[in-house]
């Protein structure tokens, strides 16, 4: 059983089916997918993505590719380039899927990118299994130590020290944010460097269509194998559920603590509760006239645009919602999906999102400072809005219970939860409840859509079984 029809539940829910198990999968709202739905948040025939949108670990990810997705409807849309970071009265700095052609725009910094990402993407296929899973020995420890000297560093002095120009310093920052940590922190670098290498890899695509079509094929491939999904089918305790030998959560460690209830020893409870949220995220999505009139055109050639500015703009921005502040300045990270998916807008018109981080549970409607940013590169921006719709970091918690203060990341990737992710470096999806196990963004590998926390944790749950 699997509580949960997230990208991880659906994961778990599809091992276990293949395994020959009998699965159900009980979901809370109308439909599956949970950071994958997709809704008309602005207009009629507008599709908008409510969470995640940009996939660059979906594609990536070793289980979905075991999977005949594109059977059930799924085709990856790539942009020409997975990211753009334009700057003030400076050419834009562009993540090409090609090292040496994102290279060749980064000047004076074309040789310290080369010898940086080129070995890393060589050694992708022998580190992404030690990375996206729990803590063992890795197949090439070579190639994980080579990463990983550079991964556990701060970002910020690493890249003072590395890089001399402000493109290279801010392309790589940018992609350190999505770290949702300071990045004069350990292990801000990681997140970096896993967004490049992917983009070089793979590129970071989306489902054609929206998200909500990701999940969707899961799903639609689950009930082939004989699987079931109760959608508005709430679980509030585990007592609610029907008896089952195995049971997968796909929740965070604060949910968790309140469906086992008095199951769990104090103990137990102390540690699931001391695990720790990142900042949440305001998130505007808008539909506009047309195109974002970017100021540099390069822009308009990537799937996700990074608007802060120079890395230390970045830093300062980055590091104010752990102050409990919100940044006059905000890091924005914005995608324009429909530029190269025109069924998501429709009568030529763009459908677009953006958010930024700001305090765990923040109440405050931060749009218009995220909309002071896109202007900023691109004047004109506000005149081709039609319509407009915001969600507070609270309200991306009541939309998902799993966005914890309106975390989208499952927890915070401090340097503790990394490897203690939520309280285990050994057992991390195992509970303290004989047969029940978390496999939510909460468990190894972490946040981004990939499957792997579902996958692992059914993994973990079959050898439970047949050790018994």
């Amino acid at each position: 059983m699997v509580v949960g029809a997230g990208p991880n539940g659906l994961a778990a829910a599809i091992v276990l089916a293949r395994a020959g198990r009998s699965v159900l999968v009980y979901e809370a709202a109308p439909v599956v997918g949970g950071g994958l739905r997709s809704m008309a948040l602005t207009l009629p025939g507008a599709v908008h993505d409510v969470c995640s949108a940009v996939h660059p670990l979906g594609i990536g990810s070793p289980f979905f590719r075991s999977l005949p997705l594109s059977e059930h409807g799924l085709e990856w849309v790539h942009p020409r380039a997975p990211v753009a970071h334009p700057l003030d009265g400076a050419p834009a700095a562009v993540l090409f899927r090609d090292v040496e052609e994102t290279a060749a725009g980064l000047g004076a910094d074309a040789r310290a990118y080369r010898a940086l990402m080129a070995p890393m993407v060589a050694d992708w296929p022998s580190v992404a299994p030690a990375i996206l899973g729990p803590v063992r020995v890795p197949r090439d420890p070579l190639a994980l130590a080579r990463f990983g000297r550079t991964a556990i560093r701060a970002a910020a002095p690493f890249l003072r020290s590395h890089f001399q120009s402000t493109r290279a310093r801010a392309l790589l920052a940018g992609l350190a944010a999505h770290s949702m940590i300071p990045l004069d922190r350990m292990p801000s670098m990681a997140i970096a460097l896993v967004l490049a290498i992917t983009g070089h890899v793979g590129g970071w695509p989306f489902p054609r269509g929206g998200s909500q079509r990701l999940a969707d094929a899961l799903a639609a491939y689950l009930t082939s194998l004989g699987g079931e999904v109760r959608t508005n089918s709430p679980v509030e305790s585990l007592a609610d559920v029907e008896p089952a030998r195995t049971v997968l959560l796909d929740v965070t460690p604060a949910q968790f603590v309140r469906l086992a209830g008095s199951a769990l020893s104090d103990r137990a409870r102390n540690s699931l509760t001391a695990y720790r949220y990142g900042p949440g995220v305001c998130k505007v999505d808008w539909l506009l006239e047309g195109p974002v009139p970017w100021t540099d055109a390069a822009c308009a050639q990537a799937g996700t645009v990074h608007l802060g500015g120079s890395l230390e703009e970045i830093v300062a921005a980055e590091s104010a919602p752990w102050r409990e502040e919100h940044h006059e300045r905000p890091f924005v990270l914005l995608t324009q999906p429909s530029i190269f998916d025109p069924s998501r807008a429709p009568d030529g018109r763009q459908a677009i999102w953006a958010y930024c981080h700001v305090p765990n549970g923040s109440m405050t409607d931060v749009h218009a400072r995220i909309e002071a940013q896109i202007e900023r590169f691109a004047p004109g921006f506000r005149d081709r809005i039609v319509a407009r719709h915001v969600m507070t970091a609270r309200e991306m918690e009541e939309h998902n219970p799993n966005l914890v203060g309106g975390d989208v990341g499952g927890g915070a990737n401090t340097l503790r939860q990394v490897f203690r992710r939520p309280t285990s470096i050994l057992h991390p999806y195992r509970t303290a409840i004989a047969g029940v196990y978390l496999c939510s963004a909460s468990t190894p590998p972490g946040g981004g859509v990939h499957g792997m926390c579902g996958y692992h944790a059914a993994q973990a749950a079959l050898r439970d079984v047949r050790e018994t």
